[in-house]
């Protein structure tokens, strides 16, 4: 029983740094970190989606699925409009801050839950079709990795990144 219990301490260490540290890739943190507020709204060219609607777009795909984590009853938005914002830019400063203030606090939530599952991090969801914790970590992690990588391509063609 003590070899399986820190087998899934194990899992869990390395599920919370997936989550929380860039490893070998850039944060989430650090590609949102110091943008100008003019650019945030700026579409570069042949692109589809500007760094608002991406950041957006991450934050409400995460409380999405701590939502659907948290809570067998929890309806998801329509895909894909419910996962998008409509709006083209924040509308002020405050707006911003709020959205990278809601990206941080539900990742931490995401990760707290995860701290506290221990064996739970495999038990299948009430009221789902086979999504465990374990599953959802891995999604979260996917997704905000892939959406990261789009925002620091965006800011490299607004010429406001530095590697």
């Amino acid at each position: 029983m003590q070899k399986e219990n820190n087998q899934i301490e194990v899992l869990i260490t390395n599920l919370v740094q997936l989550l929380s540290k860039g490893n070998s890739h850039v944060t989430l943190d650090k590609a949102l970190e110091n943008i100008p507020f003019e650019l945030l709204g700026k579409t570069p060219e042949n692109l589809p989606y500007n760094i608002w609607q991406l950041a957006q777009h991450i934050r409400i795909a995460q409380e999405d699925i701590l939502k659907f984590s948290k809570d067998p009853s929890y309806q998801s938005p329509a895909w894909p409009e419910g996962y998008w914002v409509k709006e083209k830019e924040p509308k002020s400063h405050a707006e911003w801050n709020k959205c990278v203030k809601e990206i941080n606090a539900d990742r931490e939530s995401f990760v707290e839950l995860l701290k506290n599952s221990g064996e739970g991090v495999y038990k299948k969801f009430e009221n789902a079709d086979g999504q465990t914790l374990l599953r959802e970590a891995l999604v979260l992690a996917d997704h905000t990795s892939y959406h990261t990588a789009e925002i620091v391509l965006v800011r490299r063609l607004l010429n406001d990144w530095k590697s």
